[in-house]
């Protein structure tokens, strides 16, 4: 493969494995070609918070995805919790009295908060069966301005959004973009995709990648592919 390029921590590769011992495995094989990545809810709920102090103490950056949505109480708490841990971002659900919450919560510790808008599976028309008068954009548009009231420290939203988003917010001001895909991946059961190059030319901060990666027949190549195209 010749000389490989080091990791990028704008690059969160997300670990969606069916297992732990999977994701562990596969995190021990990109080693020292990733140094961000995301732990969701299938993780999270066979003890993921133990992979992700692992990953910590491996020098790796941890992004907890546990896109909370609950009572004030509840999500003030959750964030409180998690701040205290092994989590350098942390999702909630982007609306005023999620963020006002998890804000609290999170209090001066240096976890991250972003508000996810509308997920990059969501389609105009999904969100019309939903109940939403606004077309994905526009409700898009109306999360992150309240994310930055909030005192959020960014959003996920698809790379589509990324420019408008970008044109519109403080320049430290994260915007993380799930549904990158390379022109040589599939795109699975993402609607809102754009390639690595056009995200971040857009004005995202992050790319998260999964299965371009982590169902590669070489992850380790695939993830090189995806540095040498955002170095």
């Amino acid at each position: 493969m010749g000389t490989l390029i080091k990791a990028d921590p704008r690059l969160i590769v997300a670990l969606d494995e069916p297992t732990l011992d999977g994701a562990r495995d596969l995190a021990k094989r990109l080693g020292d070609q990733v140094s961000f990545f995301k732990i969701g809810l299938t993780l999270m709920a066979q003890g993921g918070l133990k992979l992700a102090y692992e990953l910590r103490d491996q020098g790796k950056m941890v992004f907890q995805d546990w896109k909370l949505h609950d009572i004030g109480a509840q999500v003030e708490g959750a964030a409180r919790a998690a701040s205290l841990g092994a989590c350098d971002f942390l999702t909630v659900h982007a609306e005023p009295q999620v963020m006002r919450a998890a804000v609290k919560g999170r209090g001066s510790s240096n976890t991250k908060l972003l508000g996810v808008t509308v997920m990059t599976t969501l389609t105009d028309a999904d969100l019309k069966e939903m109940g939403y008068t606004d077309k994905a954009l526009d409700l898009v548009l109306k999360r992150v301005d309240q994310a930055i009231e909030c005192g959020m420290d960014g959003v996920v939203a698809s790379p589509l959004e990324a420019k408008i988003i970008r044109a519109r917010v403080p320049a430290d001001f994260l915007i993380v973009t799930p549904g990158v895909r390379p022109i040589w991946a599939a795109a699975n059961d993402q609607q809102r995709i754009a390639t690595p190059e056009q995200a971040l030319g857009d004005g995202a901060s992050h790319l998260v990648v999964g299965r371009p990666i982590t169902a590669a027949a070489d992850p380790v190549e695939a993830a090189q592919k995806i540095l040498v195209a955002i170095a």
